[in-house]
């Protein structure tokens, strides 16, 4: 006996509630998951780092036992300091980024009245992602987590920071490089300083990676470093962040040619336009000279040309300051 229309049409309806078609099969796909919401730890609080005993406790560390343990590993030579005389801050100190030294030699070298309200930013993903490890960074260096990839990019302390009358240390490049040579630039410190109207300070480190490499120790031996300040780069008047970027990187190819041309011949290649930034060894053919600033994509990241070249001891300096 066949089944009347009407007994048909709620079995139909009974299997589309199972969410079913009108053939009984499932409408779900097989590799289908269901929907979790996913929970993300709240980011590590610092404010407690910025209060006065804190810091109090901070000064004592810096100066007793970071800079002290810094400059008997290595030899740095501190140039360009004249630069910051009545630079009160705040300020946005931009360097190259090689080496676990750079922070320390940074924070080892400038003016005290910039250093005692100095935070630097940090990589969240590594310095915070345990807990001892986010308390040492945030009470020893003042740090404070920067995310390096995802949404979570945006939300960042930086702005906070600055309008507190903090001066921040950033590492522009996002990481340390692999090889010594410098990877291009994010645009993060020029919105920085074109949004709060600050100046920025760009900062070369050479030599750093040759001591104390990615992912390794100290090598033996004290290597000679060089930390040289550049002049502070205020924005102007309508500037935008990508100029102001452009402006930061100028600075920082120049103050990294001066150990290959001197003061003198690297203001002369800037004048000409002839740097750019340093990202690794040129390839010498029929005679050429290899330039300063780095090569146009001759020598391919990573490979032991540019690991060989970044390695080599700085030459020695004229004198320490």
């Amino acid at each position: 006996m066949k089944r009347s229309w009407l007994a048909g049409l709620r079995e139909d309806w009974r299997m589309l509630r199972q969410s079913r078609d009108v053939q009984g099969r499932t409408r779900t796909p097989r590799t289908a998951q269901s929907h979790e919401i996913v929970h993300r730890p709240s980011p590590f609080g610092t404010a407690w780092a910025r209060t006065p005993v804190v810091q109090a406790a901070r000064q004592v560390i810096q100066t007793g036992l970071l800079k002290p343990v810094t400059w008997n590993t290595v030899k740095p030579d501190v140039e360009g300091l004249d630069h910051l005389d009545g630079l009160d801050g705040p300020v946005v100190i931009v360097a190259n980024h090689s080496s676990h030294l750079d922070a320390p030699l940074i924070i080892g070298s400038v003016p005290t009245r910039l250093r005692r309200r100095l935070a630097v930013g940090a990589a969240a993903d590594y310095f915070f992602d345990k807990k001892w490890a986010a308390v040492i960074t945030a009470v020893v260096f003042n740090a404070f987590p920067i995310e390096r990839r995802g949404s979570d990019r945006r939300r960042s302390l930086a702005p906070q920071l600055l309008a507190d009358g903090w001066n921040l240390l950033l590492f522009p490049e996002g990481t340390r490089s692999e090889d010594g040579w410098m990877t291009p630039p994010r645009l993060g410190p020029a919105h920085l300083c074109v949004q709060r109207r600050v100046p920025m300070v760009p900062v070369v480190l050479r030599g750093t990676y040759a001591a104390m490499p990615r992912d390794r120790n100290w090598r033996p031996g004290q290597h000679r470093v060089v930390v040289r300040y550049g002049k502070p780069i205020h924005p102007e008047p309508n500037e935008g962040a990508r100029a102001l970027h452009a402006r930061m990187m100028n600075a920082l190819a120049r103050l990294w040619a001066e150990d290959e041309l001197g003061w003198y011949g690297s203001l002369r290649a800037q004048a000409k336009g002839e740097l750019s930034l340093p990202t690794g060894p040129l390839e010498i053919t029929s005679g050429d000279q290899p330039s300063p600033q780095g090569p146009r994509a001759v020598v391919p990241s990573g490979s032991w040309r540019r690991v060989w070249e970044a390695s080599r001891p700085m030459p020695p300096g004229d004198k320490k300051r």
